[in-house]
């Protein structure tokens, strides 16, 4: 189950980190989920910034999952 989390959070990390290239740089064009989602047309910026910090979150509390 510990693997199972961190790799959850591992993923939203780098979708949020992707998302932020691609608003920086405009790489990852296909790669970002966010992007594809039409109600967050004006916010991806602040999106991204909470999937980086909620996929740190997660990878953190991983730790405290005994196996």
């Amino acid at each position: 189950m510990k693997k199972i989390v961190e790799t959850v959070g591992f993923l939203v990390f780098i979708q949020g980190v992707g998302g932020l290239l691609y608003e920086w740089t405009g790489w990852f064009r296909f790669w970002t989920l966010v992007r594809h989602i039409d109600f967050l047309g004006d916010r991806m910026l602040f999106v991204n910034i909470v999937l980086v910090v909620a996929g740190a979150a997660v990878m953190i509390a991983a730790d405290s999952i005994k196996t």
